[in-house]
C-alpha cells in the first residue's frame, strides 16, 4: 500500500491507537506470512498442473509430496502435516490482516465516504484485500479440511471423483479466483509498501507492478481453470467411482515399491 493510502486508511480507523515497535513489527509479519503464502499458491497451482501433462504426471506428483522418491514409501501422513502447517500460517497471517479490518459500522462508513471522495486505486484494492480475505477464510477451511482428513485421497482419479462426484468443483472455483486475486493483490500492495518497485520513478514502477500483478490473476484464473477442467473430464469418463489409477509403468513393468491409489 501506498504511503498516502496507508495513511488515508489508518485515518478512516478511528479510534485504534498502536504505539511503539509492535506495529511494525506486526506489518513485517504480515507481510512476510502473506508472501509465503502468496508463493505456496503459485507453486500448488503449477503442481495441480501437472494433471496437463497427463495422469502419470500428476500420479508422480502426488507420490512425490507423500515422500516416495525420498524414502521408498508413501507416506500421506505427510500431506497432513504440512496442510496444518499452511492452516497455521493462514491463521496467523489471518490475525495480523484482522486488527487492520474496520469492526464497527461507523469506522466502515468513514473508510466508504473516503473511498467515494479521493477515489484512490490502492485503497480500492485494499478493500478488495478486505473483501476476498474474509471469503478465503472459509473457503480455504474446508479445502485444508479435506487435505487433513483424506490426505491419502489424492491422484488422478481420487482427486477428479472428489472434484466431480462430491460436488466440489463449485467451491473450487469460487477458491481459485479468490486466492489468486488476493495473492496477487497483496503482492503488489506489499512490493509498494516496501519499496520494492521494478523502476527508480515511483509512480512507473507502481505501474508495473500493476501490470505485473494483473498478469499474475490472468495467468493463474486460466491455468486453474485449465486444470479443473481437466479433474472434471477425468471425472466424467466411463469408469466406476473410485476405480484405482494404475500408472503406465505398473502396466508395462515392474518397479519395485510402487504403489497403487486406493479409494477407501
Amino acid at each position: 500500500m501506498s504511503k498516502t493510502s496507508e495513511l488515508s486508511v489508518g485515518a478512516a480507523l478511528v479510534g485504534r491507537r498502536e504505539s511503539g515497535r509492535w506495529p511494525a513489527r506486526m506489518d513485517f509479519l504480515q507481510s512476510a506470512s502473506g508472501l509465503f503464502l502468496a508463493l505456496f499458491l503459485w507453486v500448488h497451482l503449477f503442481a495441480e498442473a501437472s494433471i496437463l501433462l497427463g495422469k502419470d504426471a500428476m500420479y508422480r506428483v502426488t507420490i512425490f509430496f507423500e515422500g516416495y522418491y525420498f524414502f521408498g514409501e508413501k507416506y500421506p501422513i505427510i500431506i497432513t502435516l504440512f496442510s496444518a502447517f499452511i492452516l497455521a500460517f493462514v491463521l496467523v497471517h489471518a490475525v495480523l490482516a484482522v486488527r487492520k479490518i474496520p469492526v464497527s459500522y461507523r469506522q466502515y462508513r468513514v473508510l466508504r465516504d473516503h473511498m467515494k471522495v479521493m477515489r484512490h486505486e490502492d485503497t480500492t484494492l485494499w478493500w478488495v484485500q478486505v473483501y476476498t480475505g474474509f471469503a478465503l477464510f472459509f473457503l480455504v477451511s474446508v479445502h485444508i479440511y479435506t487435505m487433513l482428513s483424506q490426505p491419502a485421497n489424492i491422484g488422478p482419479y481420487a482427486s477428479s471423483d472428489r472434484v466431480v462426484g462430491e460436488w466440489m468443483w463449485p467451491l473450487y472455483v469460487l477458491l481459485l479466483i479468490t486466492a489468486v486475486v488476493h495473492a496477487a493483490v497483496g503482492s503488489y500492495r506489499v512490493g509498494v509498501k516496501w519499496g520494492w518497485l521494478p523502476a527508480r520513478d515511483a509512480a512507473l514502477g507502481r505501474k508495473r507492478l500493476k501490470w505485473l500483478m494483473r498478469g499474475f490473476m490472468i495467468f493463474f484464473i486460466l491455468l486453474g481453470l485449465a486444470s479443473l477442467t481437466t479433474y472434471v473430464w477425468i471425472g466424467l469418463e466411463d469408469r466406476e467411482p473410485g476405480e484405482r489409477y494404475v500408472p503406465t509403468w505398473e502396466r508395462t513393468t515392474t518397479e519395485p515399491g510402487a504403489r497403487l491409489e486406493v479409494m477407501p
